[in-house]
C-alpha cells in the first residue's frame, strides 16, 4: 500500500473516531465535561462539517488507489472545521479538556498534508 494512501486511512480513521467520540461525550453526559452547552456546540461543529462523512469519502477514495487532489480537497475541508473546533476548545479549555489530545492527535496528522500551510495563507 501506497504510503500516502496510509496516511489518509489513517487521518480518515481518527476524524471517524473523534466524530464518535464527542458524540459518546455528550450522550454519556460524564462528569468529566463541565459544561454541556460548550461540548453540543462542538457536536453541531462536528456536524456541520460533516466529519464522518468527510472520513468515509476519505477512506473510501484512497481504499486501492491514492488520489492526490481529491485527498487534499477533503483534508482541507476538514481542516477548515478542526481549526474551528481547537480555538473554541481552547478558549473553553476548562470545561473541554478532554478533546484536546484528539484534536493534537488530528492537527499532526492533517499538517502530514501540507493543508495547514496552504488554507492560513488563502
Amino acid at each position: 500500500m501506497n504510503f500516502e494512501m496510509q496516511k489518509a486511512n489513517l487521518l480518515a480513521e481518527n476524524i471517524k473516531g473523534f466524530a464518535e467520540y464527542v458524540q459518546k461525550c455528550y450522550t454519556s453526559k460524564s462528569g468529566l465535561i463541565l459544561n454541556h452547552d460548550k461540548l453540543y456546540q462542538v457536536k453541531l461543529w462536528v456536524e456541520e462539517y460533516k466529519f464522518n462523512q468527510l472520513a468515509e469519502e476519505l477512506a473510501r477514495i484512497n481504499m486501492f488507489e491514492w488520489d492526490e487532489k481529491y485527498t487534499l480537497l477533503l483534508v482541507e475541508r476538514f481542516w477548515k472545521g478542526l481549526v474551528i473546533i481547537e480555538d473554541y476548545v481552547e478558549h473553553y479549555h476548562s470545561d473541554l479538556f478532554i478533546l484536546t489530545a484528539r484534536i493534537h492527535t488530528l492537527k499532526n496528522l492533517t499538517s502530514l498534508f501540507s493543508v495547514e500551510k496552504k488554507a492560513t495563507s488563502g
